[in-house]
């Protein structure tokens, strides 16, 4: 089975950074596209930006486009998720996800999510 875990959210004001890591156990994480989407309370899970397995192709929501990067170490089978200039409203819960086709519409394997909180 499986498994993704994110780590590396918390706490932090508006207009700092955050670094969001997501390690799978899969020893074929460098054959998959990756995606990061998030849930803010009372809302809809959305997407935030997607990688292919070669680690290009990025694909980013409006929202945090030019804000976040993401990014992937398949040696370590490793994800990330670089977030700048935060603002209020990307407090939510930040999930990894597995890209099962690499056509960035569906998603086999979640992560368990980080909280990431922005105060203002």
């Amino acid at each position: 089975q499986v498994q993704l875990v994110e780590s590396g959210g918390g706490w932090v004001q508006a207009g700092g950074s955050l670094t969001l890591s997501c390690t799978s156990s899969d020893h074929n994480f460098g054959a998959y596209a990756m995606g990061w989407f998030r849930q803010a309370p009372g809302k809809e899970r959305e997407f935030v930006a997607r990688i292919r397995w070669t680690g290009g192709n990025l694909v980013y929501a409006d929202s945090v486009k030019g804000r976040f990067t993401i990014s992937r170490d398949n040696a370590e089978n490793t994800l990330y998720l670089q977030m700048n200039s935060l603002k209020t409203e990307d407090t939510a819960v930040y999930y990894c996800a597995r890209d099962r086709v690499g056509l960035g519409v569906e998603y086999d394997i979640w992560g368990q999510g980080t909280q990431v909180t922005v105060s203002s």
